[in-house]
């Protein structure tokens, strides 16, 4: 007799429907599952075999054939151990009951209870899509399929009891829908915090304004690190449709909170300096999101800059430029979402004070150059905002004044998003940053004066194209905290002392 019911698969950050068909019949006992599986899935045979016994099911003996179908995409993950065993009952007739309208999801233990599984998110969404109206899955991943309204999300904590629902004999309460966007705080990271830096923090608020990528440079102890870390206590509010962007992909990953099924703050990631480029980008044997993906819509801070690998660095500059990461494999590409606003610290030469005003600096020239030299001229052109922070001096220090906080920076962040969430309506432009060629003469608007001073600066400071587009961004993004419809001379000045930094420390290599 054949079965067939349900389940999902996962394909990047999207799901695919996966028909799961049985077939008992007469011969040898035997037991192979077809359709592109992957050792995982091919392990499901001595789970589903254990889990029927064990919960006092009959093992059909016979010639046992599971298709999962499509054939022509490889299946991966212990996923469909709960909809194999659940079509091996239906075609045994230990099941009669219609599930037609039903997806099946969960990993197996040999006595039948169900662990969680990754990318429920994105499985629930594409259910809905696909007009199922029931889903039932493992019941620590209910809180996170309950946020998907418009579909019943069945918690199962084992597969006695999942089959009594089903006859009809004890029946599991639906999830609960509970959608809560608050924004908790993790720490007491504050800007109030940072004694002086008032140029930095500036530098600071326009990147969180306009998405824009930032480089600071400076001696060891200047505090670096420690701005970086406070950036995401001054980013905008997240969108409903950037928070299921982020929160797909932290579940397809892994990582997402047991206890927080949404992602609503932005991702704040910040690798070592060792990890690999496979790590950074994504892949392995099994694509999964690399660093770059898991802060889409948030912040990736790169600290130490200049020691992270060549290899790893240049990794970087194709999706930071597309905002999509693409792994390629003989068997086919994924490609995964990184709009990520990049944050990266370094010091001006190995010990850390090359230009420094008071302490001399112990490095060769040669030294230098070669530790400059490790940050290659195309990617420091896709860091927007050069920024060099200097060593904080004693009456700064010991000052007693209030410095501003994080919430009167955000709130004029805010409002500067506001501004260009209207002017980039009905397009997939989400900041100032992320402005395409075919608009950018439009969308930055530029008096004749500030025109004539961008002209003469493009020509003596022998600026790419690149660097143009991206100063005219950037005093997008200025005007737009002043709440000018135009760039002026003062947007344009600041955007060009930006942009500067890099004449003085990288003019000789």
């Amino acid at each position: 007799m054949v079965s067939k019911l349900y389940s999902m698969g996962l394909l990047g950050i999207d799901a695919f429907k996966v028909e799961v068909e049985s077939d008992i019949s007469n011969g040898l006992p035997t037991f192979d599952i077809v359709g592109l599986p992957d050792a995982s899935v091919k392990e499901s045979r001595d789970r589903v075999r254990a889990a029927i016994k064990n919960c006092e099911f009959k093992f059909p003996v016979s010639r046992i054939t599971v298709n999962l179908a499509p054939a022509d995409i490889r299946k991966i993950g212990p996923v469909y151990d709960l909809p194999i065993l659940i079509s091996l009952l239906k075609a045994s007739n230990q099941l009669c009951t219609d599930i037609s309208d039903s997806i099946f999801v969960g990993e197996l233990s040999l006595s039948g209870q169900l662990r969680a599984i990754n990318g429920i998110l994105p499985m629930v969404i594409k259910a809905k899509e696909e007009n199922f109206s029931k889903i039932y899955l493992p019941k620590e991943n209910a809180l996170e399929g309950a946020v998907v309204s418009g579909i019943s999300v069945f918690p199962v904590d084992n597969v006695t009891q999942l089959i009594n629902h089903l006859n009809g004999f004890e029946q599991i309460k639906p999830q609960e829908n509970k959608i809560s966007f608050s924004i908790t705080k993790k720490d007491n990271l504050d800007f109030s915090h940072v004694k002086g830096q008032y140029e930095v923090k500036r530098a600071l608020e326009i990147a969180a304004a306009g998405g824009h990528n930032i480089l600071l440079i400076g001696p060891p102890g200047s505090g670096k690190s420690m701005l970086a870390k406070r950036i995401p206590s001054i980013l905008p509010d997240m969108t409903f449709n950037e928070i299921i962007e982020t929160t797909k992909i932290h579940s397809i990953a892994g990582v997402l909170s047991k206890n927080s099924p949404l992602v609503c703050t932005r991702p704040f990631r910040s690798p070592h300096h060792t990890v690999s480029p496979a790590g950074l980008s994504g892949g392995g044997t099994i694509p999964h999101p690399g660093e770059l993906s898991l802060a889409h819509n948030g912040v990736l801070f790169l600290d130490e800059l200049s020691e992270f690998s060549r290899s790893t660095m240049e990794v970087m500059r194709q999706p930071i430029e597309d905002g999509v990461v693409t792994i390629s494999r003989v068997k086919g590409s994924i490609s995964y979402p990184c709009s990520v606003m990049l944050v990266a610290a370094m010091n001006p030469c190995p010990c850390g004070y090359f230009g420094h005003p008071t302490r001399k600096c112990t490095c060769t020239p040669k030294m230098v150059s070669k530790y400059l030299s490790k940050i290659s001229g195309p990617m420091l052109d896709r860091l927007d905002l050069h920024v060099e922070v200097p060593a904080v001096d004693f009456d700064n220090l010991t000052s007693n004044v209030q410095n501003e906080t994080s919430e009167k920076i955000k709130k004029r962040v805010n409002e500067a998003r506001q501004i260009q969430n209207l002017r980039y309506k009905n397009t997939q432009i989400k900041c100032n940053a992320k402005i395409t060629a075919d608009i950018l003469q439009k969308s930055c608007m530029i008096t004749p004066k500030a025109q004539n001073l961008l002209k003469i600066a493009f020509e003596k400071l022998g600026m790419s194209a690149r660097a143009y587009d991206r100063i005219l961004k950037i005093g997008r993004t200025i005007a737009d905290l002043d709440k000018s419809e135009t760039i002026d001379t003062q947007h344009i000045s600041e955007a060009l002392q930006y942009r500067s930094l890099d004449r003085k420390y990288w003019q000789n290599i």
